[in-house]
């Protein structure tokens, strides 16, 4: 019993005393993407420990109650009420405090993702079978099936939906959300880097789903304010 109990303590002190990670400071705006990618790691180093751990163990008994002799037969013994409590509650611990650790740390990076930094750009997009219209309501420019937005500012989306729901995915940016229609959704994106990123609708929604997407490019905060110069000066619909 005593040995249980320091296994117990063991366990539990590797699992819970690392706590979540410190939350970003004041002001400052988290890295989605890296917080993400980070989560996702971690849960893969959980997940490869703890099957090395029961491999191991698999292989240990499997060597040691092996057949010694071709007419040997095999049998068994009773577990005593420790040791059947020992084998059943150990791993099932083991287990569920991995369980609880990735949640209170998934919880933390989710908490950031539905809360939008103040200083975000705001843009409007609307889905509708098979497309998606992009709106800068302060700039009065609508494009279709293409988000571009100033690098090194949070861009806040609010979804939307004329039909069908349709689901606005872009896995480079590591964001997904459904457009429902009678409804305005949200959510928000990094622009940490400059690039183009595609998005997609990820919810089946007819003949020409899988030609739903688009592209959200991210440009310098100067591009991006002779794109904006530009394109009102085409009348904002392009």
């Amino acid at each position: 019993m005593r040995t249980t109990l320091k296994v117990f303590a063991m366990v539990f002190s590797l699992v819970f005393m690392a706590g979540p990670s410190r939350a970003s400071e004041k002001g400052q705006v988290p890295d989605l993407v890296a917080e993400w990618d980070r989560l996702w790691h971690e849960m893969l180093i959980d997940i490869t420990i703890i099957g090395l751990i029961f491999a191991l163990i698999t292989l240990y008994l499997m060597f040691k109650y092996r057949r010694t002799r071709p007419d040997q037969e095999g049998g068994s013994f009773k577990l005593s009420t420790l040791g059947v409590m020992g084998w059943t509650l150990i791993p099932a611990f083991i287990f569920l405090a991995d369980d609880i650790f990735l949640a209170a740390k998934n919880f933390e990076v989710w908490q950031k993702y539905r809360n939008v930094p103040e200083n975000a750009y705001v843009l409007e997009v609307e889905a509708y079978m098979w497309g998606w219209d992009v709106i800068y309501p302060e700039e009065n420019i609508t494009l279709t099936n293409e988000i571009v937005v100033p690098q090194g500012r949070p861009v806040m989306v609010r979804l939307k939906s004329r039909d069908v729901i349709h689901s606005f995915f872009a896995p480079g940016l590591r964001v997904k959300w459904d457009a429902v229609p009678g409804m305005v959704t949200y959510l928000w994106f990094n622009t940490h880097t400059r690039g183009e990123y595609v998005f997609t609708c990820t919810e089946y929604c007819g003949l020409l789903h899988s030609g739903m997407y688009g592209k959200i490019r991210v440009v310098s905060a100067d591009e991006f304010r002779r794109w904006l110069e530009d394109h009102r000066e085409k009348g904002g619909n392009i």
